[in-house]
């Protein structure tokens, strides 16, 4: 990442025009209290930034109170690869003391202090950043005028930044007007006077720190970039895949996903159910799905488990279902805003008796997209429930990314009521799983049945204990058959070596990042991040034998026995010793340096920058 340190002038010689001086990304965090839209803010820099062919990736924290409290947004924008929201930030946004006094240690050295002088008081020995201080407030009134002094002065920072920036000042302004269409012409009148004012800012201490962000080379074959979250990239994933109906209960941080069906499914002749709990939730879904149409039902965690009775009825009963879930901090009501990966073993194990499904994590908001699109494929192809493992970092990130292309994509999908034949059964011991929906013609005159008891091939009920081991192994066997339409995941970086990186859901880019720099430190590393949890991948027995160790990074516990719960599922698979975990609970995503700081005291690293060491890592596998 570029400085943004001011040059000194020489002594003797003539100040320097300030020429805005050019970056090719900046990470930027907005620090004060929820109320304050400082999202919104972030939301508009992230907007920008897609709509420019920029680069893109955020992370926000919230409160989990109504009454709201501290809160951060963080963006990084600009050229190039950009697939982590940033370790430390460029230029810290200061809304209040407690928003300096926080995050003052996020900001690096050399970096920009921007800070309401109206509230904060930073540290005047505090030499190591460039401290700016604007009054946010007393300006925003000035200029909107009223007594509503908290209201505004998000924009009038925003005005801030695109004059400190170089920002496109139409596309932010056309911008503003979208986000305000809805609201009285006085509210976007008075927010565009706000932007205007900061960015007319006069004072001498801003003029000092103009910088221009690189713009992206031309690709005259690109598709249009589409800024969103990846709540928002699932639900319209669901859409492209076909998928027209679908019931959920409000909870965090999944709501949005709801939200976002109930408001579109109806312009496609689909119908989404708002239930008074998640057990009706669950139970509307496979109503539909029973009827012949593919259903979906989000949720978080705490959601989850009150669907699992229902969810062992659709294994049982072989529906096809999609399950969201966001996964958020726990056990119980646990963090509610804050991320964490601690669902994994829920989604794979989290129903009484043998109840196999399949589960998929996308890695990024774009794969959001398209984890949606193969859910739905796996859930038709094979009748089996699929759960969707996203996480509130990726629900709620902002990411920039070329926009599908739809044409290749929809799926318009309805309910099979051909006639079926005298030899029709709907659960075949030796085929796949074929339901006929209600009002299908059964040319047997005899019609099945849809039941959680076990049953026969023709749904029937049946206690026979050879009937029983039969469908336990359809079951199984069918999930199995999933595994073989995957492809072995591809690993980047070295494809053998010293160690090897793995990882699912929101994890991807500081890892990615992570492998970048252990490289420079002259460690052979590789990273493989995994998008098909159960079943797995085949051919990863063969990754896993070409390097001497193998670290799993995931945010949850390490657990009784000293692993997180993608690397206890690993080990339990292929008995290979060399799997550990790097583990954290803090309700926070990595940091990259984080992980080459856990890798480096695990692996015995003395200078992670030199590559110096301790010991050889080439040593012997770990025996843990």
């Amino acid at each position: 990442m570029d400085s943004i340190t001011s040059p000194a002038t020489p002594a003797g010689s003539k100040p320097e025009a300030h020429v805005p001086r050019s970056l090719t990304d900046v990470v930027v965090r907005l620090a004060g209290n929820s109320q304050d839209g400082i999202q919104a803010v972030g939301g508009f820099l992230a907007r920008l930034a897609g709509r420019s062919a920029q680069e893109v990736m955020t992370y926000m924290t919230i409160p989990s109170t109504i009454s709201g409290g501290p809160s951060i947004f963080q963006v990084r924008m600009g050229t190039g690869d950009i697939l982590s929201s940033g370790d430390r930030a460029d230029v810290l946004v200061a809304f209040y003391q407690h928003s300096y006094d926080d995050h003052r240690a996020a900001l690096r050295p050399g970096g920009v202090l921007l800070y309401d002088s109206d509230q904060v008081k930073p540290n005047p020995d505090d030499h190591e950043v460039n401290a700016i201080g604007v009054p946010f407030t007393a300006a925003t009134v000035e200029a909107v005028g009223g007594s509503a002094k908290e209201k505004g002065k998000n924009i009038y920072v925003l005005g801030l930044l695109a004059r400190m920036f170089d920002l496109n000042v139409p596309k932010l302004t056309q911008l503003i007007k979208e986000r305000f269409a809805g609201k009285s012409e006085d509210v976007a009148r008075n927010a565009l006077v706000a932007f205007d004012s900061g960015y007319a800012y006069p004072g001498e201490n801003l003029r000092k720190h103009l910088y221009r962000l690189e713009q992206p080379e031309p690709r005259p074959d690109a598709r249009p970039q589409i800024t969103t979250d990846g709540n928002a990239a699932i639900a319209y994933g669901l859409i492209a895949a076909g998928v027209r109906y679908g019931a959920a209960y409000p909870i965090t941080p999944a709501t949005s996903i709801m939200e976002i069906l109930r408001a579109e499914l109806p312009k496609y002749g689909g119908l989404f159910v708002q239930c008074e709990d998640e057990i009706a939730a669950i139970a509307t879904a496979l109503g539909f799905s029973y009827g012949g149409n593919l259903a979906i039902t989000n949720t978080s965690g705490p959601g989850l488990s009150l669907k699992a009775e229902a969810l062992g009825w659709a294994v049982m009963a072989e529906i096809p279902l999609i399950v969201v879930n966001v996964q958020r901090g726990g056990p119980s009501t646990g963090l509610p805003t804050s991320i964490e990966q601690s669902d994994l073993l829920q989604a794979i194990y989290g129903s009484h008796g043998d109840a196999p499904r399949v589960v998929l994590a996308p890695h990024t908001v774009e794969d959001c997209f398209y984890v949606a699109l193969e859910a739905a494929r796996i859930a038709r192809e094979f009748s089996t429930p699929v759960i969707i493992l996203s996480d509130q970092a990726l629900s709620t990130r902002i990411e920039a990314f070329d926009e599908p292309d739809l044409t290749k994509l929809m799926v318009e999908a309805k309910p099979d009521l051909r006639p079926r034949d005298a030899s029709f059964k709907p659960y075949p011991f030796d085929g796949p799983t074929r339901h006929a929906p209600p009002g299908t013609v059964m040319g047997s005159g005899k019609y099945p049945t849809v039941s959680g008891l076990e049953h026969d091939e023709l749904g029937h009920p049946s206690a026979n204990p050879v009937v029983h081991a039969k469908m336990t192994a359809k079951r199984r066997d069918k999930i199995k058959a999933v595994a073989a339409t995957f492809t072995t995941p591809e690993v980047f970086g070295d494809q053998s070596g010293d160690l090897l990186l793995i990882g699912w859901g929101c994890t991807y880019g500081p890892i990615h990042e992570a492998v970048g720099r252990l490289q420079g430190s002259g460690v052979k590393v590789g990273h493989l991040h995994l998008r098909h949890i159960h079943p797995l991948d085949p051919g990863l027995d063969q990754i896993f034998a070409r390097y001497q160790h193998i670290r799993v990074i995931e945010i949850n516990d390490q657990g009784l026995y000293g692993y997180g719960q993608l690397a206890t599922l690993l080990r339990s698979v292929y008995c290979n010793p060399a799997i550990a975990s790097i583990t954290k609970t803090e309700g926070l995503t990595y940091r990259v340096s984080e992980i080459v700081e856990r890798v480096a005291e695990q692996l015995g690293l003395t200078s992670i920058k030199s590559g110096a060491r301790k010991h050889s890592i080439l040593a012997a596998p770990d025996r843990n």
